[in-house]
């Protein structure tokens, strides 16, 4: 039987983003203003979150919308390198680090869930996920939700879902699943909250509170 787990999102809550940051190391190296950047390449960032296009098609292609003067790899590693570590997550998190199946459930691409899987500690507890680009569906539609619960053999009500956006926790709570909207700002709330459903299931995560004077990118 299906026992406890915690899933969680990426963006905005183990990590933080910031698109402006390629945004502008792109520019440098093409003829259009960072702040063009993003609508140049609407017609293919849905389609790569949602694997109707792979990591090297949407390289291309985003190369040639943006007439980037550089390699595929180049861009590459601009793209990916946007993220941060939200450390005060790291520290609630590593009392339940071998307690409790750490799980992930995000919207994201094929290229950034690599790159995050292998560069940040952050992930080292996570075993496995559901990512919008292989799922080939995305968050908030109940579809990516119910292939989740399948792969992962989860049971929704003893599972403890987080995510920042509203749209994605009200599709949760309508499965069954336990869950917390989090921001970075409140990040105590998300303490409490994990502290009293840990001690629901017999899990130990007492944890000082954590400091969350952190800085943004």
């Amino acid at each position: 039987m299906p026992g406890p787990v915690l899933l969680s999102d990426i963006g905005n809550v183990l990590t933080f983003f910031d698109f402006s940051v390629a945004a502008h190391r792109v520019s440098e190296r093409c003829p259009f203003p960072p702040e063009a950047l993003s609508e140049r390449l609407d017609d293919i960032k849905g389609p790569f979150e949602n694997g109707d296009m792979d990591d090297d098609t949407f390289v291309r292609a985003a190369i040639q919308a943006l007439q980037f003067e550089g390699t595929p790899a180049d861009f590459a590693a601009i793209w990916c390198d946007i993220f941060t570590e939200n450390e005060a997550m790291k520290c609630t998190l590593a009392p339940l680090v071998g307690k409790v199946p750490m799980k992930l459930l995000s919207n994201t691409s094929g290229l950034h869930k690599d790159y995050l899987l292998r560069t940040y500690d952050i992930f080292r507890p996570f075993s496995g996920g559901v990512y919008s680009y292989s799922a080939k569906c995305s968050k908030p539609a109940e579809e990516i939700f119910q292939v989740t619960i399948r792969e992962l053999a989860l049971d929704p009500a003893q599972t403890f879902y987080i995510d920042d956006l509203e749209t994605n926790i009200a599709t949760a709570q309508r499965l069954g699943f336990q869950t917390h909207l989090y921001h970075h700002a409140s990040h105590a709330n998300l303490e409490a909250e994990l502290n009293a459903w840990a001690a629901q299931h017999g899990l130990t995560a007492g944890h000082p509170p954590v400091d969350v004077r952190i800085s943004m990118p």
